[in-house]
């Protein structure tokens, strides 16, 4: 069975992969990593306020109409939770006593 030419899978005969290559390892980091912490840290910071410029913020309608909604909803679960409680109740008093 024959691979396909350029397989990555095992290195040319009579070569090992770092004979190849003569241009020297990039550096890990960049410029990142030349920065200190309180550059790293203001540059974080900058971030944050960056991508919360990008947010698209509910308009007051839209807030009070996601607000009824959620309290809505709790109080529904609430109430059934409420429910299920006072079932589970008289069923404990009916069996134990």
């Amino acid at each position: 069975m024959t691979d396909a030419l350029g397989s990555i899978d095992m290195p040319e005969r009579g070569r090992s992969e770092d004979e190849g290559s003569d241009a020297k390892k990039p550096r890990r980091g960049g410029k990142r990593g030349k920065k200190g912490p309180f550059a790293r840290l203001a540059l974080f910071y900058r971030q944050i306020i960056a991508e919360l410029r990008k947010v698209v913020w509910p308009t007051r309608g839209q807030l009070s109409t996601y607000t009824t909604v959620v309290i809505v909803f709790v109080v529904i679960v609430i109430g059934l939770v409420t429910v299920i409680d006072l079932g589970f109740n008289e069923a404990v008093k009916y069996v134990f006593g």
